[in-house]
C-alpha cells in the first residue's frame, strides 16, 4: 500500500488487528493529507475514485493542481479549519463535483491537514423542499380560507340547536369537533404567515433556557435535558420569538420520540463552525453559517422511508400526526437565514442518537 511505503508505520500488532495504512485504505469517504507546504502526501483509493487520479500521482503535487477548490478556501482561517457545503470543485483529470469540504488541522503537527470530501446530496434536497414548502403553502392557506368559514357557520348552528333544548350531547361533541378542526387549521395558518421576521443580534442561550424550562415543566416532565453548550458563542442573527418557537418545537418532537424508553434523554448542545458556509442551491452564493445548535434524543430516529422527507408538510412517522410541526421549523429556520437539517450519529458512548442540527448566521 502506498501509506506503508510512504514511511508511516503500521500499527505492529496488524496481525491481530489492521494497522492505520490498512484503515486509511479502508475509509469510505475521500481523504487527502496536505503538508505545510500545500502539496498532497497521501491520498486514500476513495479518494483516488472521486478525483479520478492515483496516489503515486498526486503525491508532492500542489493541492490546487489536482483539483479547484472555492475561491474562499484560500482566505481560510489559519489553525481554524474550513467546512463549506454543497460547494462545486473541478478535478484536473474529471468533471465538476458538488461536494461537502471539510478540512481539519492535525494535532501537534503544525501546517499539516486533513482534508475530506462527501458528495452532497443533502442540499439539493434542500432546495427541492424549499419549492415544495412554497406550492404546500400556497396550498394551506387556501385550505384554510375556504375550510374556515363553513366550520363558523356548523359552530353557530350547533349552538342554536344546544340553546333550544336538542340534545346537548350531541351538539357538544359537533362543537367540540369543529374546535378540534380550526386548532389544526391554525397551525396550518401559522405554516402560511409569509410576513418578514425581525431578526437582531440575540444570545441564544436565555433562549436555550426558556425552553428547557418549558420543557421540563410540561411535555419532558420527567426526562433528562442534558447541555453541552460552548461558552464563547458570539451572538446570533434570529427573531427571538420564532427561534424560540422553533426550540421548543424540537425539544417537544424529541420527547415525543422519547416516549416509552427506560433511560430518555435529550441534549441541547451548541458549538462554533469556523469557515461553515452553505450554498442555498446550485449556483447560488454560500452564506457563512457558523453558529451550530443541536437538539439530540437517544430515541429510535425516523422511519427510513420517511426520513428524507421530514420537513415536507403532511408527512410524519406518529400515528397521530399531522406533518406539519417540522415544516414550520424548517420555514421559520429559513425565514431568518438558516437551515436545519435530520441525521442518525452516534454519541461519545458509540450508542445511537437522532440529531437535528441547526446552522445560523453570526450577528455582524
Amino acid at each position: 500500500m502506498a501509506l506503508a511505503r510512504s514511511g508511516l508505520r503500521a500499527d505492529p500488532l496488524q496481525d491481530k488487528s489492521p494497522g492505520f495504512a490498512e484503515l486509511f485504505g479502508a475509509l469510505p469517504v475521500a481523504v487527502l493529507v496536505i503538508d505545510p507546504d500545500g502539496r498532497i502526501a497521501h491520498a486514500n483509493p476513495a479518494c483516488e475514485l472521486m478525483l479520478n487520479h492515483s496516489e503515486s500521482a498526486m503525491a508532492g503535487q500542489p493541492y490546487d493542481t489536482v483539483f479547484l477548490p472555492p475561491p474562499d478556501y484560500a482566505d481560510r482561517r489559519d489553525g481554524h479549519g474550513f467546512s463549506a457545503f454543497d460547494i462545486e470543485i473541478e478535478a484536473v483529470r474529471g468533471s465538476r463535483i458538488r461536494v461537502d469540504l471539510v478540512e481539519s488541522e492535525i494535532a501537534d503537527r503544525p501546517g499539516w491537514r486533513i482534508l475530506t470530501l462527501h458528495h452532497a446530496p443533502q442540499a439539493r434536497r434542500v432546495t427541492d423542499r424549499t419549492a415544495g414548502s412554497r406550492a404546500a403553502v400556497g396550498a394551506a392557506a387556501m385550505l384554510a380560507h375556504e375550510i374556515k368559514n363553513p366550520l363558523s357557520g356548523i359552530r353557530g348552528a350547533a349552538q342554536l340547536l344546544a340553546s333550544s333544548g336538542e340534545d346537548s350531547e350531541l351538539t357538544g361533541l359537533i362543537t367540540t369537533e369543529v374546535d378540534r378542526i380550526v386548532a389544526l387549521i391554525d397551525r396550518m395558518e401559522d405554516f402560511t404567515d409569509t410576513r418578514p421576521l425581525k431578526l437582531e443580534p440575540t444570545n441564544v442561550y436565555p433562549l436555550l433556557d426558556h425552553a428547557r424550562k418549558v420543557a421540563l415543566a410540561g411535555f419532558a416532565r420527567g426526562m433528562v435535558i442534558e447541555e453541552l453548550f460552548d461558552p464563547s458563542l458570539p451572538a446570533v442573527m434570529v427573531d427571538p420569538h420564532a427561534f424560540q418557537q422553533v426550540l421548543v418545537n424540537l425539544l417537544k418532537n424529541a420527547a415525543e420520540a422519547l416516549a416509552g424508553l427506560a433511560q430518555p434523554r435529550i441534549t441541547l448542545a451548541t458549538a462554533y463552525r469556523h469557515g461553515m458556509s452553505v450554498s442555498a442551491g446550485p449556483g447560488r452564493p454560500r452564506q457563512p453559517l457558523p453558529i451550530e445548535i443541536l437538539v439530540i434524543d437517544n430515541g429510535p430516529g425516523a422511519p427510513e422511508d420517511i426520513a428524507e422527507h421530514l420537513f415536507e408538510p403532511f408527512v410524519s412517522g406518529k400515528p397521530e400526526g399531522k406533518g406539519l410541526g417540522l415544516p414550520l421549523v424548517e420555514k421559520l429556520v429559513r425565514d431568518q437565514g438558516g437551515i436545519i437539517q435530520y441525521a442518525r450519529e452516534f454519541d461519545r458512548e458509540r450508542e445511537p442518537v437522532t440529531v437535528f442540527r441547526i446552522l445560523m448566521p453570526r450577528a455582524a
